[in-house]
Formats: structure tokens, C-alpha cells, sequence
């Protein structure tokens, strides 16, 4: 038998019955409506996003209509600590954009733009979120949702968290540690869904930019089971460095020890965008469509793409495509949907128990320990089975205290976080009882 965690045909009670054995701390979804009779589909979505509102280079509907027009089903804004929902004006040339997005705005929306002069200076409403999804929103084909990157510190660590449907802005919670800082934001967040019946939920974003969080960080918290394993700034160092681990390291770690140590729920992993830059693209900025998740559901709302993320019922992607993946009967499944020219290969992830669990700290010239994460046995996140072609299944052996898969294929990234990235996706663990 396995935990329902990533199921083709996963039911609603089969959904509601695996959040039980989450902590009563975490953002849980609520109830599904009866939506049996509806089809089962993908939603490509992004849950990472910057506009003029923070730090991004371009106007909510700008950045809306690129991704609307890339064929994505949702996106998610998550500026730095503000939501869009109050009267904002700005000078044209004092905004990241300047004159070009500002040529854009024009050229999209020619009959859909307040602005005025003041003081000898062009100035442009920002439109607020409310405004900009009733423009773009089209039911059961595109969604844009309302999010915040929660962007706090610890000792000058960064530490980011967004929450995607938030209701209303969350201001950083600080904490006397880095596992604190996360932890408190992460309550927040939880406290905003109890006391609002808002569904929403929260992901801990890019672990190594600024390499400040590590495994031994994230592995303790509670009420939240989502990190970003892939990230497409350039700045985030997915793949880590000599002293670093990489966030494939660091989703392993913290799977093994939450299963076999701590009794906690899966950590999943996300693709996202971090998209700050729309103007020069393909460049090395940070843009948008470098990474992605695709969510299996049968309808387009928050609510019920939320409860499938929640569910496992989704896998990231940088650029490969799945037709579908299962576990069920002692095995789990994985079937490509190829481009021609492309081959593939395909690893099965995992831990077997008996794994040592513990790891030691790296130190430095004096033998002082680093602020990482820990090294771990080998064993720890080891492939399990590797195939190529564009379909292998693996049986579970009973042993495995997670097994998940990551598809690589033959052809780099057309505009990657990293240069030298493949195009890749990642199938979300599943845990054997």
C-alpha cells in the first residue's frame, strides 16, 4: 500500500484522508466539491512571478498576456511583501521598465491605460490585481492568482516564502534562527487561512540564493511541504558548488530524514520562474518560462489546483513533458511525451531504510563547521534504477522510505537558470506504508 501522494486517478476521499496525516499546524485544503463528472487535465502554471509593483521590469497586464499567450493555464504575482490592491501611481522613467514597458502597456492596451502628467513628468496608474484578472482571466483556460513573496531575513540570510492566494499581505515574522524565521512566517501564513476560510498555500523559495538555507533548516518545519528544487534566476545556485549541496541534495535530505526520523510529511518539489526581467529575452536575466509545474485536476480555480498540488498530483518541469505518471500496484510509472530528436533518461530516486540518517558538519581551516548543509552517506538520495528511452516503471521493493523520478533529456534548456542546464522534469516522492 502507498500514501496517496501522487496518483493518476487520486479520488477526493483519497485526497482528504492523506491530509490527516498532516500536522495541525499545516495550510490544509478544504473538502473538494463533486467534480466527478468533469475531465481530467494538465494546468501549466507558474507560482513565482515579479512586476512594477516590487522588483519586476514590467506592468501586471504586460507580464499576464506573455504568459496567457505562452499557452500557460495560471500564474501566480508574488511581489516582495505587498499585494497589488491599492491606488499606485509611478513616473513612467523612474520604474524598472522605463520607456519600454511602458511602449508595451501602450501597444497591449491602447485604450486601457490611466495616466497623466506632473510636474513635467508622465506618470501611469499601476492597475491592481482585481483589475488586471477580470481583463485577462478566461474561465477554464486561464487563472491568474494572487500571491506574495514573503522576503525576510536572518543575519543577512534571505529567507522567502511565497503564499500563493493569499487574501491579505503578510508582513515578515523574523525569528532567532534561520529553521525560527521560516517557521514563524510559515504560522502566519497559517493563521491567515484559519481565520479567513481562504484556501491558499505556501513554499519555501530559492534554498541557495544567498546559500542561506540548508537541509538541516528546512527539514524541521512544520505546516509546510513545498520548496522550490528548481528556480530559474541565475542567481540562485541550483546546482550548488564545492561547499554547497545542490537543491536536488538538499530535497533528498530533507525527504530521508522527515520520513525516517522525524515522522513528517513529503516535501515536494516546485519548478518556478523568479521572473524579474521581460524585455531582451532570451538573455541572462532573470525571465520568465525557464521552469514550471504542471498540475493534474479537473477544474480551473486556486481551490482545486491547490488541492492537487497538496495531493502530489503534479510534477516540475524545465522543459520536458510527461503524458502521465502513477504509482499504484507495488510500482510506479513514468510515460514521456517526446519531442522528436530527444532522447531521455530516466532515474528513480531514493532512500532505503537502514540508510545512516545523520550527517556531519563541514568545517573550515580552523575545524570550525561552515554554515551548510551537512555531507551524508552516498546512500542518502541514491539512484535507485536508471533507464533510458521515453516510458520505465519501478517496483518497490517494500524497503524505500521515498522513491521519486527526474527526466533528463538530450537537449539543453533553450534559456536556462544555469548555463549547461538540460531540459528536465522532476515526479513528485511517494512513500511506501
Amino acid at each position: 500500500m502507498f500514501r496517496p501522494v501522487v496518483l493518476a486517478s487520486v479520488v477526493v476521499v483519497l485526497a482528504v484522508a492523506s491530509f490527516a496525516v498532516l500536522s495541525d499546524r499545516s495550510l490544509q485544503a478544504d473538502p473538494a466539491r463533486d467534480v466527478g463528472s468533469l475531465p481530467t487535465q494538465w494546468f501549466k502554471g507558474n507560482l513565482h512571478t515579479h512586476s512594477h509593483w516590487s522588483d519586476g521590469d514590467d506592468y501586471l497586464e504586460n507580464i499576464g498576456l506573455w504568459y496567457r499567450e505562452q499557452g500557460y493555464q495560471f500564474l501566480v504575482f508574488t511581489d516582495h511583501n505587498v499585494l497589488a490592491d491599492s491606488e499606485r501611481w509611478v513616473v513612467v522613467e523612474k520604474t524598472k521598465g522605463k520607456q519600454k514597458a511602458y511602449d508595451k502597456l501602450k501597444k497591449n492596451y491602447p485604450d486601457w491605460i490611466d495616466e497623466r502628467t506632473k510636474d513635467g513628468k508622465l506618470e501611469v496608474r499601476l492597475r491592481k490585481f482585481t483589475e488586471v484578472s477580470e481583463k485577462l482571466n478566461r474561465p477554464g483556460k486561464y487563472l491568474l492568482i494572487q500571491g506574495e513573496e514573503i522576503s525576510d531575513s536572518f543575519h543577512r540570510h534571505p529567507i522567502h516564502l511565497n503564499v500563493s492566494n493569499v487574501k491579505e499581505v503578510i508582513a515578515p515574522r523574523h525569528g532567532s534562527s534561520v529553521f525560527e524565521t521560516i517557521q514563524n512566517n510559515v504560522d502566519a501564513a497559517i493563521a491567515q487561512r484559519e481565520r479567513t476560510g481562504q484556501v491558499m498555500m505556501i513554499h519555501l523559495n530559492h534554498p541557495n540564493f544567498g546559500y542561506a538555507i540548508t537541509a538541516e533548516d528546512l527539514v524541521r518545519v512544520q505546516g509546510e511541504k513545498f520548496f522550490e528544487v528548481y528556480n530559474g534566476h541565475p542567481g540562485v545556485h541550483n546546482t550548488g558548488d564545492d561547499t554547497h549541496a545542490s537543491t536536488e541534495r538538499i530535497w533528498d535530505i530533507v525527504l530521508s530524514q522527515r520520513l525516517g526520523k522525524y515522522d513528517l510529511p513529503i516535501m515536494y518539489g516546485l519548478a518556478t520562474d523568479d521572473g524579474h526581467n521581460y524585455h531582451n529575452i532570451p538573455s541572462r536575466a532573470s525571465e520568465p518560462g525557464r521552469g514550471w509545474v504542471m498540475v493534474r485536476g479537473k477544474e480551473l480555480t486556486a481551490e482545486a489546483l491547490i488541492r492537487a498540488l497538496e495531493a502530489g498530483d503534479f510534477y516540475s518541469s524545465s522543459g520536458v513533458s510527461l503524458k502521465s505518471f502513477e504509482a499504484k500496484n507495488g510500482q510506479m510509472e513514468v510515460v514521456i511525451d517526446p519531442v522528436e530528436g530527444e532522447t531521455y533518461t530516466i532515474e528513480f530516486i531514493g532512500t532505503l531504510e537502514g540508510t545512516p540518517l545523520e550527517g556531519e558538519p563541514l568545517l573550515n581551516d580552523k575545524g570550525e563547521p561552515l554554515s551548510t548543509t551537512h555531507r551524508y552517506s552516498a546512500d542518502l538520495g541514491k539512484i535507485l534504477q536508471k533507464n533510458e528511452g521515453t516510458s520505465a516503471t519501478y517496483k518497490f521493493t517494500g524497503k524505500e522510505l521515498y522513491v521519486r523520478a527526474r527526466v533528463t533529456s538530450s537537449a539543453d534548456h533553450p534559456n536556462p537558470s544555469e548555463v549547461g542546464d538540460k531540459k528536465q522534469a522532476w515526479v513528485q516522492p511517494v512513500a511506501p506504508e
